[in-house]
């Protein structure tokens, strides 16, 4: 089940003055855990932001979608439980500075992350590497059980730069 991503009532935030991120309602819905599904939530992610004030092509746009597509493809990979979505939550935050934070949570518990200390390169495997990705990409990430039933919560936080990096 989806709820309309273009609902009456949603709120964009436009960048504020010195180009930094409003705060205000998030951006939160469920989707199937499935590539369509994780492919629709990174979509999503992308024009949230934009509508935000974080707009298409900046480096801190291409950075929140790649940290959020890496924690929405391991729900997808490793969370999926048959018949479950998985739930996204973006949400902008503001002092002391402004932070962009996506939560992907899940219904499997007994699969969790690594302590964010412990991840290894993978080398040369094909797998193994979105963590360490989000690792190097986000300012903080971390997870935690789910609250409300079985499964956890990745998140990670992106400190949105004030002016764009050279």
């Amino acid at each position: 089940m989806m709820s309309n991503p273009h609902s009456p009532g949603r709120t964009t935030y436009p960048l504020g003055s010195g180009g930094h991120l409003s705060t205000g309602p998030e951006f939160a819905m469920p989707f199937t855990s499935t590539p369509r599904g994780a492919s629709l939530a990174r979509r999503l992610v992308a024009v949230r932001l934009h509508e935000w004030g974080i707009p298409y092509g900046t480096h801190p746009h291409e950075t929140i979608v790649l940290i959020a597509a890496e924690l929405i493809a391991n729900a997808v990979r490793h969370g999926h439980v048959p018949g479950r979505d998985f739930h996204l939550r973006l949400r902008p935050t503001a002092l002391p500075d402004p932070v962009a934070r996506v939560e992907v949570t899940d219904t499997r518990g007994e699969r969790v992350p690594p302590h964010p200390g412990a991840l290894v390169d993978p080398g040369l495997d094909e797998g193994g590497r979105g963590l360490i990705l989000v690792s190097r990409l986000a300012d903080r990430w971390g997870w935690h059980p789910r609250p409300e039933g079985p499964g956890k919560t990745v998140w990670a936080e992106y400190t949105v730069p004030s002016t764009p990096p050279r």
